[in-house]
């Protein structure tokens, strides 16, 4: 059955908030041993989203930890509400995080990178379909940071839940993932 962007964001909003702290890391941890198995670590730049706690998004801590094991240069994002851009920075150890508004932690100053430097980009999401087509908060922040990317540039969403069969309600410029890793497997699109 078809369902569109407005339904399937308040399904899994209501999936996630039943999900218990120790489910929640236990299921980032296998999100992240899953991304092991893709074929993306001879890449540079990773972004990687900092997740909000309150809504309980994939913990990305083990996905730095990963990156920064493998010498990676890590890129975090800050959001402008006003203009829904999104700026990039460096994340070193000297990046200061704080939590903005609503609650999104992000780098309050640092070095700049430009989303064309960009390789790979891990995208939170709420639930996606079988065709890489994904179902986000609504605010169009990703569609318009990865259309500023390079064609090249690889996107995984992060999900603790299976695919849907179809959205029903996807536009020409909603930009679809190459990839979706959950707990339990790695789809490819």
């Amino acid at each position: 059955m078809q369902k569109n962007k407005k339904e399937l964001r308040l399904h899994y909003k209501n999936l996630r908030k039943e999900i218990s702290l120790d489910e929640l890391e236990e299921k980032s941890l296998a999100v992240a041993n899953n991304l092991i198995q893709l074929p993306i670590w001879d890449k540079t730049y990773y972004h990687v989203f900092l997740p909000i706690e309150e809504q309980k998004e994939v913990n990305t801590e083990y996905i730095l930890h990963l990156l920064s094991g493998k010498d990676k240069e890590i890129v975090v994002s800050k959001s402008d509400f006003e203009t829904r851009e999104m700026s990039h920075f460096l994340l070193t150890d000297n990046t200061k995080i704080k939590k903005n508004q609503y609650n999104i932690p992000e780098p309050v100053n640092g070095l700049p990178v430009p989303s064309k430097t960009i390789d790979v980009v891990f995208i939170p999401l709420l639930g996606f379909d079988v065709f890489g087509n994904r179902v986000g908060y609504g605010k169009g922040f990703y569609d318009k940071f990865l259309a500023e990317c390079k064609p090249e540039t690889i996107k995984i969403g992060l999900s603790f839940f299976e695919a849907e069969n179809q959205i029903e309600d996807v536009f020409e410029s909603d930009v679809k993932l190459d990839y979706c890793v959950t707990p339990e497997k790695v789809y490819t699109f």
